[in-house]
């Protein structure tokens, strides 16, 4: 099986939003859309941690050595 790339999975997971949101599922259907939805969730928070772990790798120290630093969003 090929390995989704997070935009593709973060696609995925958001056309399962939209359909759920419409209410025009079954319960049955509405709950394998959801679990579903939890399955494409999942690969995104798992692509978004591996990115992080190297950003966190390749944050540069002074006079150039490479060390692990927590990436920081700035509000």
């Amino acid at each position: 099986m090929k390995q989704e790339s997070f935009e593709e999975s973060l696609g995925k997971l958001e056309e399962i939003v939209r359909h759920l949101e419409k209410g025009d599922l079954s319960l049955d259907g509405s709950l394998k859309a959801f679990e579903e939805g939890i399955k494409w969730s999942r690969a995104c928070e798992q692509k978004l941690t591996e990115a992080k772990g190297k950003i966190e790798m390749l944050v540069k120290a002074e006079g150039g050595a490479l060390k692990e630093a927590p990436f920081k969003v700035e509000e």
